[in-house]
């Protein structure tokens, strides 16, 4: 399999340094990207790298997963316009757990072979060094105009907050974190998204001046949406892959909702599914694109590799008992399929408390809105519905009636998100 064709037909190659391919088809070549732990989670804007070092690993390579520890502390200025809140050590140790944990579902870290991916953290190397020395065997070897000529240098110096020394050593602790792979591991091949272009440029660059050597750069283009709108964000935040964070539900539902546009790149870049393969959904989705053949291929297959087939199918199950027959009354629900719709957002109110109270409070105590004056301007927008009745009075009353089999109450805010108050 040569790497760089199957990735490129994918989209997931925006530039490439020259001599990659040919090294990539020359021997069993280690590569990395790094993964930054400001969270105790990923989230699906770092699916792309995981699948990155996934086709790797496919191509008979050795992936390197690197958390930054160490960098981490000190935060990568690209793509911000302000500094970043530094993290507590224990912070920080919770979030490095949680991310090896999740990469260790996606990616092979348990064989022997040549191709057995590791996972490292740069604080190893990184915390018994000193301040001198770091100036002295590293600093040495790259300018300040070589690192000021980098663009998420430039805009920080050239926008209104500029930028902290702490900052700005970013670039040269994480061009280091090369050198030493490249050193104590034979890693010859940086990737990560077309923002990281600079760091990996600088860390091959390290490599040439300190240690003599030749290593090699790859990044892919930043997820973006048709309509010019943040990838990955909904109202609610990031999606996460912890399930927790996010449900299967919710991150079924959030690719089920993608435009035709984005699903159609999606699917390339997000899946493993053939050329072929999508060439045949791509086709199908054209004569109908009313049954949304494409969204569902990807909605499937990503949540089936992030969550399970069993999850998969849980989403699914709820997707249908809440859109397959919305003509058809709430009431005509029951007790199970409320009982079992999984991921929706589940809260439990004491019965007497619920019919003591007015709609708007219920709605705000629930968490389902912020404040009462978002959820009187939803219902006066008419995007509030009470068990599929449409909600026109925001100052209601809950009464016995309007409960479910005598105990639930199933909230729609907007056109997707679904609540279940269950009275107890």
């Amino acid at each position: 399999m040569n790497l760089v064709k199957e990735l490129t037909w994918r989209g997931l190659v925006q530039d490439i340094m020259p001599g990659t391919e040919e090294q990539l088809n020359k021997e069993i070549t280690t590569g990395y990207i790094g993964f930054d732990p400001t969270s105790d989670s990923l989230h699906i804007g770092s699916l792309v790298p995981i699948l990155l070092l996934i086709h790797l690993q496919k191509a008979g390579h050795k992936p390197v997963a690197l958390v930054g520890g160490a960098t981490g502390m000190i935060g990568d200025p690209t793509g911000k316009s302000d500094e970043r809140n530094l993290l507590s050590e224990q912070e920080l140790q919770t979030n490095l757990e949680g991310i090896k944990k999740q990469l260790s579902k996606f990616i092979d870290f348990s064989g022997n072979g040549p191709a057995s991916a590791v996972i490292v953290n740069n604080y190893d190397w990184f915390k018994g060094m000193t301040f001198i020395e770091f100036l002295r065997d590293t600093g040495k070897h790259i300018t300040v105009n070589y690192m000021m000529a980098k663009d998420s240098v430039k805009k920080r110096i050239e926008g209104d907050t500029g930028i902290s020394y702490t900052e700005f050593a970013y670039q040269l602790m994480q061009g280091y974190d090369y050198y030493w792979l490249y050193t104590n591991l034979n890693c010859k091949l940086q990737m990560g998204g077309s923002d990281q272009w600079g760091n990996i440029t600088t860390g091959t660059e390290l490599i040439r001046r300190k240690a003599g050597g030749e290593a090699f750069g790859l990044v892919c283009p930043l997820v973006r949406k048709a309509d010019g709108g943040k990838f990955g964000k909904t109202e609610k935040g990031n999606v996460w892959l912890d399930p927790v964070k996010t449900s299967p539900y919710q991150f079924y539902q959030f690719w089920l909702n993608s435009s035709d546009e984005d699903a159609e790149q999606w699917i390339r870049m997000f899946t493993f599914l053939s050329q072929q393969e999508i060439e045949e959904i791509i086709n199908k989705h054209k004569t109908d694109a009313g049954a949304r053949a494409l969204q569902k291929a990807l909605a499937r297959e990503l949540t089936v590799f992030v969550h399970g087939d069993d999850e998969y199918k849980k989403a699914l199950e709820t997707t249908e008992k809440l859109f397959a027959n919305m003509s058809a009354p709430a009431e005509s629900l029951s007790e199970e399929d409320l009982k079992g719709m999984e991921g929706i957002i589940k809260s439990n109110v004491q019965a007497d408390l619920i019919l003591q109270k007015d709609l708007l409070t219920l709605l705000v105590e629930c968490k389902i809105f912020p404040s009462k004056g978002e959820a009187r301007k939803m219902i006066q927008q008419g995007g509030l519905s009470l068990n599929r009745h449409k909600i026109v009075d925001p100052s209601l009353k809950i009464d016995s009636d309007k409960l479910l089999h005598n105990k639930y109450l199933l909230v729609q805010k907007g056109k997707k998100n679904y609540y279940l108050i269950e009275a107890e």
